[in-house]
């Protein structure tokens, strides 16, 4: 039976696309076909990648989509993975990079690892995303990390009114309010003054950014529930954005209403790490002094 991988590429800088042709070249070595996406593809010198559009479903028929870059690219890679139901193993050649399965430095063990089949796969709960206007929808969309109402402006303030299971909560002005799974609460939600959240934990997390009101902190509820941000009709245009990738105008009077996805998405881990040392590392956090469980 075929092998074949989707790779998925930064190719915003010339070591990355170095770094791509390498891949490749492992890989097709390896008896593994490798599927590109136009216009990355034709940056890739000497390449027998086998082209493919993005919007045909390109990852359909691989085994896994590999990404080179960072979390950016993973989550632009991520659209294209979830339809197909295939996991996603990200080598970050970024900064942070919390969603890749391996860092730059052990990208021959990743390339290893593909060509055995060895590798760990775990799934991370997605958000399935609304947003309608009167009753009629204007925006159908899903979000891996996080589903942001934000202002359109910035000399503007969003009004909102915050809602859980068709109860409203609290009423504010803000910058924004952003609706996160557990893998986005180390991302915007994060920066916004959110919790961080295990990944193996269902909930959903409601984090209001700058927002002028008293109780206005985050929130964490099931991943069940029904989260609701409606905008005052008598207020401005608001912009939905899930993920940075997917960006919908909300006209005055628009709810949007966010629930957990029934469809989750597969990530690639090179070793079965646990999420507090990722944490740790990625974020190069102080622990000396740390003497371990009483023997």
């Amino acid at each position: 039976m075929t092998r074949r991988v989707l790779l998925v590429v930064h190719t915003g800088r010339e070591q990355n696309l170095r770094t791509a042709e390498k891949v490749a070249g492992r890989l097709l070595d390896a008896g593994i076909e490798v599927r590109a996406l136009a216009g990355e593809a034709d940056e890739l010198r000497d390449s027998a990648c086998e082209v493919a559009r993005p919007d045909e479903n390109p990852a359909v028929g691989t085994e896994l989509v590999l990404v080179l870059g960072g979390d950016g690219t993973l989550l632009r890679a991520a659209e294209l993975a979830r339809p197909a139901g295939v996991p996603l193993f990200g080598v970050n050649l970024g900064r942070v990079g919390f969603l890749a399965g391996a860092d730059s430095d052990a990208l021959d063990e990743a390339i290893a690892a593909v060509v055995e089949s060895r590798y760990h796969v775990e799934e991370r709960m997605t958000l399935e995303v609304t947003a309608t206007l009167n009753g009629d929808q204007v925006a159908s969309t899903w979000a891996l990390n996080e589903a942001s109402v934000e202002k359109s402006s910035r000399e503007r303030i969003l009004d909102v009114v915050v809602e859980v299971d068709g109860h409203p909560v609290s009423a504010f002005g803000c910058d924004g309010v952003l609706c996160s799974t557990p893998t986005g609460s180390t991302a915007y939600a994060f920066s916004a003054g959110g919790p961080v959240v295990w990944p193996d934990v269902q909930a959903l997390l409601v984090v209001p950014s700058n927002a002028h009101a008293l109780f206005a902190g985050p929130l964490v509820v099931s991943r069940d529930s029904l989260v609701a941000m409606e905008i005052d009709q008598h207020g401005h245009h608001a912009v939905l954005c899930c993920d940075g990738q997917r960006q919908f105008d909300l006209p005055p009077g628009a709810r949007v209403e966010v629930v957990g996805g029934s469809t989750p998405i597969r990530l690639v881990r090179l070793h079965d790490t646990s999420f507090t040392d990722r944490l740790v590392r990625k974020f190069e956090l102080p622990v000396q002094g740390w003497r371990g469980p009483a023997k």
